[in-house]
């Protein structure tokens, strides 16, 4: 590409990711969402974390764990079962970082 095609490339991704992120910011008045939209929306977030996070635990080099010797199954499982017992997310991160960083460092995991 030449630097021209390059500058216009980069100009029109900005403008589109403007135009994107303000979309809801346009109109004058709140668009309508019907409920099943709305209700939909409610699971968004989470669905966006799984897709991230679970191919992260599950996979290596973009193929699936053969071993069930892998501190990220661990540190996880760790991590889940504080959030669930004390619904805390700094205590979450820090419980899911402390078995991971044992196993790895540890067990040579």
């Amino acid at each position: 590409m030449s630097d021209w095609e390059t500058a216009l490339a980069i100009l029109g991704m900005g403008f589109i990711t403007l135009l994107t992120r303000a979309f809801f910011l346009y109109p004058e008045r709140e668009l309508p969402l019907p409920a099943w939209m709305r209700q939909g929306l409610r699971y968004a977030p989470l669905a966006a974390l799984a897709a991230v996070i679970v191919p992260e635990i599950v996979m290596t080099q973009g193929h699936l764990l053969k071993t069930w010797q892998d501190a990220r199954l661990f540190a996880a499982a760790a991590a889940t079962g504080y959030y669930f017992w004390r619904r805390g997310i700094l205590g979450t991160i820090v419980t899911g970082t402390a078995v991971m960083l044992t196993l790895r460092i540890g067990l040579g995991w």
